[in-house]
């Protein structure tokens, strides 16, 4: 595609681990790369598939990185999950009650949307919800499993991710917890997240713009790059994180745009 289309680009649609920083390490160009959104009318908006933390502490993060930020910036696995239990429940949705496998944090923003959670595996569940669960316990596993084995509970997990980046390498993400319970009981939850094209969908539709208008930016190909090809937008993968060319050469979803980083993206732009 030529890049002159991607300079038509109004809303950008940002992953953050490993796209614009890593642990605690803002990447080179991303301040500017804002800078320039905001010059031409555009819009950017941050996309995590990561439950474990509310955006308050998103904002706290970017802005003690330098990056002015506020809480309509972001757009989270969390807000994908909670429109995604709500249509499929209709009326009922607040009648359901959800064993959460995740943190403090998740449960908080899924009991201020109104939702009935349980912190014991009772018969009456309906639900088992999974998220990137950074106080996991081997209770929560048992408990899980028992649901999945003996209770009557549909099972869904906020997002697919294999692994979390860190400064130093990775760690379980919440695609690899469920595939530990797999092990244990034969199941597999239905993903919310990216790769699903929800978010962006819905960020498309809080802003009014066009699939023609918009792009994905990320570094994950069976997440981020994954969500913008279903949502049937323009992606740009980056090589600063977990995804690599031999990933591009191996699977059968294909970025628009490959780019080194987001310091090259803005030099596109500009």
């Amino acid at each position: 595609m030529c890049e002159n289309n991607l300079k038509k680009k109004r809303l950008f649609l940002l992953d953050m681990d490993g796209t614009i920083y890593l642990d605690d390490q803002l990447f080179s160009g991303t301040l500017e790369f804002l800078q320039h959104v905001k010059s031409i009318g555009g819009r950017y908006l941050f996309l995590t598939n990561n439950s474990s933390r509310g955006v308050d502490a998103y904002v706290e993060k970017l802005q003690r990185l330098g990056i002015p930020a506020a809480a309509e910036d972001f757009l989270t696995s969390v807000d994908a999950t909670a429109a995604f239990l709500k249509k499929r429940y209709s009326e009922n949705w607040q009648d359901k009650k959800i064993y959460l496998m995740g943190t403090q944090s998740f449960r908080d923003q899924m009991e201020a949307e109104g939702f009935r959670i349980t912190e014991t595996p009772d018969e009456d569940t309906d639900i088992l919800l999974m998220g990137f669960d950074r106080e996991l316990t081997y209770r929560k596993l048992e408990d899980a499993s028992w649901l999945l084995t003996c209770g009557d509970v549909e099972y869904f997990a906020t997002n697919p991710d294999w692994v979390c980046p860190t400064a130093w390498g990775s760690v379980p993400d919440c695609g690899s917890m469920a595939q530990m319970l797999e092990h244990a009981t034969g199941r597999m939850p239905y993903f919310i997240g990216k790769p699903q094209p929800d978010m962006a969908l819905m960020a498309m539709d809080k802003y009014g713009c066009k699939p023609e208008e918009t792009v994905m930016i990320g570094d994950r190909l069976y997440t981020d790059i994954a969500c913008g090809y279903n949502a049937g937008i323009d992606t740009i993968f980056v090589l600063s994180g977990e995804g690599t060319l031999e990933d591009v050469e191996k699977s059968h979803i294909k970025p628009v745009f490959i780019i080194d980083n987001i310091e090259e993206v803005y030099r596109r732009l500009v």
